[in-house]
């Protein structure tokens, strides 16, 4: 059957399943993207320089693991349906209050405690949206979902371009608690994974008081970057990669059944981590630093970006139904190496955008295939929790991308264009070999294999 004919196979349920899981992506994407367009807003405020700033996404990044690990836990406890509609409450709240923050110290704080709550979205999200649908689908479907990231950042590119000069970098933090709606259409129209409920008893049962124990640690830990940096901001980032890394790498005990598998994740969802933030985080700074160009047009191209993005994200997601998950990876990750001279080193908006465009299929192309692909490996009894921890510890070690850009930048005189080159082009070589060697699970029987 055609990708179209299976898709008119999904009840409405199902389809509910979809779009709660693609706006909870959307909006969690929104509320981080939001920030990448006021890093110099706010870094003129607290008169501090563009790289400081950066260092809160760093913050975010690193603590999505620990909020993944336990939301994930969560979900493959009490369910997939309850556990999202708390986390999506949870992050939109915290976003708010970022429009608050009094100082640079405090808004690392509340970016620290918003990457936690966030953390768990898109595990969760992911499994209850495979678990509910046909395997044909899937792989359409996960391009869809993976380009509600796209569709955040274009969003967010929207709101910058018509509010950001008028109500300023506090007032769009504000805008973030939008999110919360999404808590309605999950009460209303979502059933729970029909999975989890049929194999009820093949899921790890762990009690309520060990469940509460993981959380309060993995908070901790979570939040011991951003207080270490209001002592000394230059600790932060040594905390992520020598404190909470080892941590969060401890968290794949609870998968040491599939030790190899778990590993073979953690290292693919590192590059592909690098392979996005390395294109998106600085994006915006890149346009404005180097090409001194006005606020509109910043978010008129990076707009254009995502559009590229939902398109690649849509075709390659349905493409790896044919030619199977790893050659859709490759394929795409493969052809951004012949982008990047448009894409970092053009000097006309004309040529700008096009790159814009085109790198963007590309990259969030392979990673359409991303929330099928990860869910497919993932071990039957923990599907809440793995795709969701290894991805965002992926994040975790991909975290401190953008600082390295932005000094690598500073230090050649705001030359981002390099930067932005560099990473993307060594992290498309390592995700095409780690894809090639690597397994795929593709079509496998969530219901049967439980």
């Amino acid at each position: 059957m055609s990708v179209t004919a299976e898709l008119r196979t999904l009840n409405r349920s199902q389809w509910s399943a979809v779009a709660a899981s693609f706006l909870g992506w959307t909006l969690d994407a929104f509320d981080f993207f939001l920030m990448v367009f006021m890093f110099s807003a706010i870094a003129k405020e607290f008169h501090t320089n563009v790289a400081s700033v950066v260092i809160a996404n760093t913050l975010t990044l690193a603590a999505r693991p620990f909020g993944a690990l336990v939301f994930g836990m969560l979900a493959d406890r009490f369910g997939r349906r309850p556990v999202l509609m708390v986390d999506i409450l949870l992050f939109s709240v915290l976003e708010l209050a970022c429009g608050f923050a009094p100082s640079l110290s405090v808004l690392m704080i509340l970016r620290a405690l918003f990457g936690f709550a966030m953390g768990g979205e898109w595990g969760v999200g992911a499994s209850l949206v495979m678990e509910s649908i046909p395997p044909k689908t899937r792989g359409f479907i996960s391009g869809l979902l993976q380009e509600g990231y796209a569709t955040g950042y274009l969003l967010a590119a929207l709101v910058s371009y018509f509010l950001l000069d008028r109500i300023g970098w506090r007032g769009m933090f504000m805008i973030g608690i939008i999110p919360a709606l999404l808590v309605v259409l999950i009460r209303l129209g979502v059933k729970e994974s029909p999975v989890f409920e049929g194999q009820h008893h093949t899921h790890v049962k762990r009690s309520p008081l060990f469940l509460f124990g993981m959380g309060a640690v993995a908070l901790a830990v979570a939040m011991g970057p951003a207080l270490a940096g209001t002592v000394d901001k230059s600790a932060m980032l040594k905390w992520v990669y020598f404190i909470d890394a080892p941590i969060a790498l401890c968290g794949l005990w609870v998968f040491r059944k599939h030790w190899k598998i778990a590993i073979y994740a953690v290292l693919l969802m590192t590059a592909f981590n690098f392979f996005s933030h390395g294109a998106q985080d600085l994006y915006p700074t890149f346009l404005t630093k180097e090409h001194k160009l006005s606020t509109q047009t910043v978010a008129t191209l990076t707009i254009i970006g995502n559009v590229g993005a939902i398109v690649g994200g849509l075709t390659f997601g349905a493409w790896s139904e044919r030619l199977g998950r790893r050659w859709a990876i490759i394929i795409a990750s493969g052809l951004s190496l012949a982008i990047i001279p448009i894409w970092a080193f053009s000097h006309t908006l004309g040529m700008l955008a096009l790159g814009a465009f085109a790198m963007q299929v590309m990259i969030q192309g392979a990673w359409g295939v991303i929330p099928v692909h990860l869910n497919e490996l993932s071990p039957h009894d923990a599907r809440g929790a793995f795709p969701g921890f290894v991805y965002q510890l992926g994040n975790l070690l991909a975290s401190g991308c953008a600082v390295w850009q932005a000094q690598i930048a500073e230090v050649r005189g705001d030359n981002y264009g390099l930067a932005l080159a560099v990473v993307v082009g060594a992290v498309a070589l390592i995700i095409t070999a780690l894809t090639l060697f690597g397994p795929q699970h593709q079509g496998v029987d969530f219901a049967a294999e439980d």
